[in-house]
């Protein structure tokens, strides 16, 4: 299988190892030091050598950071994982803390009212992540200090480094060519009156090469450096062990090879101005640039826009997957339906079946997440992953959160369904019809152009907020094809700033979590479109619209048929009915059997 049970959180070893950390903090002169989650690649997801956090704290999260300072050490975690953190540190060490409600800088101020030397590795932070700290602390007598990682100082049998293969994505699914990118990515540089531009992103890379890795577990990217130039030749920084002679053939004559340890001495002899992401690109790289009196170009990783944007090869690649998948979860579904009321099913059971299913399509490439399935009260822990001392049967009368997705060479899937088990309580059938409300309404949507998605993500809480209801993670992230399964910088979030636009794929998830009762979550991805004109509307004004690329039955036995409006009721019965014509045929038959019953109109 690709996902292990193995428990990977050691809380009890928490405590030695932040008394050895503290031993370095004293011998530096220092007062504390942040760990953060993030590598020198800036992704949201770490190799083992670059696990940091966990292996400090014990907490597994995809987000958050530790301050530790001599008399306290502050695990930093937002609402997703405001209960898991609990379960994975030892809070006799540790103390968890509300984050982004409770800012680093402030938190530190409370902690040190007298000022003090705080350490950090500039490699893992941006320059934005470190100049809103220093905001914060103006005045304080708090300064951050740009240290060596003490972690790796007293981690001593720290994995190495991942060399994952290269693979070429091929042209098919790419839909253009790497040299076409290149020149195309160059030329705005000139454009903008700069020279180059540095790559930090794994994903961007990838994407921008038409290549694909294996160094993240669930993600096909390469971990790497790079930096484009404005007529279009780039220089990848990357270990050679990873490159094939046909991918090195792939890359072509404009793409120069040098190992990860030139990046620092090639920056020096760069000439600006040198386009950097101050959100993405670490303070390192700045530092280097400052050091060497190079001018920097503050922007966007250039990368970011056009690969959001799926061209139409990607577009057809990733409908593809999703039917593939959409078909695979059917017959897991129809299979679960009829296993789980016999009894004796474990949360387990439940993601190595789902797998198999996936296996069968002989089309997997990866899990593009850890399956997360919460029974009952397990539910409620939004980015749940089963283990052997937590697995939890399947018990009549509950409600179990199934989210997932599967990696494809034509395309990345994320999908969640929440299914009962047996009647459930009449509160938790009034949640998910407020969640599946919200959720619709977000499908339904149109939008003028230029809107973020800031601006709607309140629209899938309304149900839930009239009830005096939330969920504490953003309704969407993007999604990339055969990438990152979180992918940005669209986003449909309180923080989402950047507008949304035609070829951008994002999820639609809306969820509600009762802490150790029930969780609910439901979602499909969406891809942006323009949206057709309409009768009596505004000439002028240029919509958008959302289109559904996720095709599976969303259990109407949790919906409370009467809550939904006569709108919402037609929005299920045909997205049902387009289910059951796009996935029917490519099921078995006892599988298509169980579909006409799960698609039945509400």
């Amino acid at each position: 299988m690709f996902q292990s049970f193995k428990s990977t959180a050691r809380p009890e070893q928490g405590p030695p190892r932040l008394a050895a950390l503290r031993t370095v903090i004293d011998e530096a002169g220092l007062d504390g030091y942040i760990v953060p989650r993030a590598d020198a690649h800036q992704g949201e997801y770490v190799a083992p050598a670059d696990a940091r956090l966990a292996w400090l704290t014990g907490f597994t999260g995809s987000a958050g950071f530790c301050i530790a300072l001599r008399k306290i050490a502050g695990v930093f975690v937002d609402g997703r994982y405001r209960t898991q953190v609990k379960s994975q540190v030892d809070t006799g060490a540790f103390t968890p803390v509300p984050w982004p409600e409770v800012k680093p800088g402030n938190w530190l101020k409370d902690q040190l009212p007298d000022g003090g030397r705080i350490g950090f590795d500039p490699w893992l932070h941006t320059k934005k992540e470190i100049e809103e700290i220093e905001a914060a602390l103006k005045g304080s007598g708090i300064a951050l200090c740009p240290e060596r990682n003490f972690v790796d100082l007293i981690w001593a049998d720290r994995p190495a480094p991942p060399l994952g293969p290269v693979a070429i994505q091929p042209l098919d699914h790419a839909g253009e060519t790497a040299e076409a990118k290149r020149i195309r990515l160059g030329a705005e540089l000139a454009s903008a009156g700069q020279e180059s531009a540095v790559l930090t992103l794994p994903d961007s890379i990838s994407w921008l090469l038409n290549i694909r890795g294996s160094d993240i577990e669930r993600n096909p990217v390469v971990q790497a450096f790079a930096i484009l130039h404005a007529t279009g030749r780039l220089t990848l920084f990357i270990a050679p062990e990873k490159l094939s002679d046909a991918v090195r053939a792939h890359l072509g004559p404009d793409v120069t090879l040098r190992p990860p340890a030139a990046l620092a001495p090639a920056l020096r002899t760069l000439t600006g101005p040198v386009r950097l992401d101050r959100a993405t690109a670490p303070l390192q790289v700045a530092l280097e640039l400052e050091t060497a009196g190079i001018e920097i170009a503050w922007g966007a990783d250039p990368c970011l826009l056009p690969k959001a944007k799926k061209n139409a090869a990607e577009i057809a690649g990733m409908e593809e997957a999703h039917l593939r998948d959409g078909a695979a979860m059917v017959e897991f579904l129809a299979w679960l339906d009829a296993e789980a009321p016999q009894g004796g099913l474990t949360e387990i059971d439940v993601v190595r079946a789902l797998e198999g299913f996936r296996r069968a399509t002989n089309a997997l490439k990866e899990i593009s997440f850890e399956t997360i399935c919460g029974a009952g009260p397990n539910g409620a822990i939004m980015h749940y992953r089963v283990t052997e001392e937590t697995n939890r049967p399947l018990k009549p009368g509950e409600i179990v959160v199934i989210d997932s997705g599967g990696q494809y060479l034509d395309g990345t899937t994320d999908i969640t369904r929440t299914v009962s088990v047996g009647p459930v309580d009449p509160e938790a059938r009034a949640a998910f019809t407020r969640v599946l409300q919200g959720m619709i309404a977000i499908s339904r949507l149109r939008w003028p152009k230029g809107v973020a998605g800031a601006h709607l993500d309140s629209i899938a809480r309304y149900n839930l907020w009239l009830a005096g209801q939330d969920f504490d993670h953003g309704t969407g992230h993007g999604v990339g094809a055969y990438l990152s399964v979180h992918e940005g910088p669209q986003r449909l979030s309180r923080t989402g700033e950047v507008p949304l636009e035609p070829g951008m794929i994002l999820s639609n998830e809306p969820g509600y979590y009762r802490e150790g009762a029930f969780g609910i979550r439901i979602e499909n991805l969406i891809l942006v479109e323009e949206a057709a004109p309409l009768p009596g509307g505004d000439a002028h004004r240029k919509m958008l619209a959302f289109r559904t690329l996720t095709f599976v039955p969303i259990d109407v036995r949790l919906i409370d048929a009467q809550a939904l409006t006569e709108a919402e009721r037609a929005w299920i019965n045909a997205y049902h009915a387009e289910v059951a014509d796009r996935i029917g045929p490519r099921v078995s038959v006892p599988a298509r059997d169980w579909l006409a019953t799960a698609t039945k109109p509400v």
